[in-house]
């Protein structure tokens, strides 16, 4: 049995340990209040554009084009991967670095001859710099100050490169937001678009068809309103991440709050039980001797 000093020595570290994770948690849950005030408000922008597109795509005559709609064989492709910049988030980052390393031999067993990552946040690019990729940021700062500016700078230097033939493919990455105690890992093609898609799921549930008086043109409303989807799918998917990782550290400082507190249980009930038994073994040797 462990002596009183040692027992107390343990009680007094994991009182440390549970007050430094309860602290954590607090902060997590103010933090994921506002990222999830700003998913939420983003959300159903992003909707009903893209029911928009839809809409117009599926109403259009005639076959509809679009140069980020180009489909290539083979190639050059892209993994947009969104993880954090700390850890103690549970299997937050893992799960995302597992799908990563997925989705590389997918397309590589798929002919592409090259694939390229572009992390958004520490974790993801330290894993990526371990496997032999090289890149110029881990644009860590999207996630400590999210903006839309940047990510659209993000997505126009995708969407330039794909136009020009230097990549074929992009993928996105993340963790999709359900509520606190649900992150969905999704992994979606960003390049090229699908309008057959979109065509497909324009209908209306009352099976009225939309009439639209076009101008200037079909391919101009087309061409604008594309890379506004695109842009704000990079944004959409940073802010879904980042409403994520507050969720899961939420969830995992919890768990370790309660872990801690079932430890100082455990370790109370075996300082008592060592007090009593020092005590039980003092008054022997006082009885003991008083028979001397």
């Amino acid at each position: 049995m462990p002596s009183l000093k040692e027992v107390k020595t343990r009680i007094n570290s994991v009182t440390s340990t549970r007050k430094i994770t309860s602290a954590m948690k607090l902060v997590a849950s103010s933090k994921l209040h506002k990222a999830q005030m700003a998913i939420e408000s983003m959300l159903p922008y992003e909707r009903q554009l893209n029911g928009m597109m839809s809409r117009f795509v599926g109403e259009m005559q005639g076959e509809i084009s679009s140069p980020y709609a180009s489909r290539r064989k083979g190639g050059k492709a892209v993994i947009v991967a969104y993880s954090s910049n700390s850890s103690l988030c549970g299997a937050f980052n893992a799960n995302v670095i597992k799908e990563m390393q997925r989705t590389i031999d997918t397309m590589k067993s798929n002919g592409f001859a090259e694939v390229e990552i572009i992390p958004i946040g520490v974790k993801v690019a330290e894993k990526a710099k371990k496997l032999g990729f090289a890149f110029e940021s881990n644009n860590n700062q999207l996630l400590d100050k999210p903006n839309y500016g940047e990510v659209s700078q993000l997505a126009a230097g995708l969407m330039q490169r794909f136009v020009d033939k230097e990549i074929d493919k992009v993928v996105i990455i993340y963790n999709h937001f359900k509520n606190t105690a649900s992150q969905i890992l999704t992994n979606e093609t960003f390049l090229p678009i699908d309008l057959s898609s979109s065509a497909d799921n324009s209908k209306p549930a009352s099976g009225m068809a939309l009439d639209y008086i076009i101008e200037p043109s079909q391919e101009e409303i087309v061409n604008q309103l594309v890379p506004r989807v695109l842009h704000l799918k990079l944004y959409t998917a940073l802010l879904d991440s980042l409403a994520s990782e507050h969720a899961a550290r939420v969830v995992a400082m919890q768990v370790a709050t309660d872990n801690a507190d079932e430890l100082l249980g455990e370790l109370t009930l075996m300082y008592n039980k060592t007090r009593q038994a020092a005590i039980t073994s003092e008054l022997l040797d006082i009885v003991g001797a008083s028979f001397q």
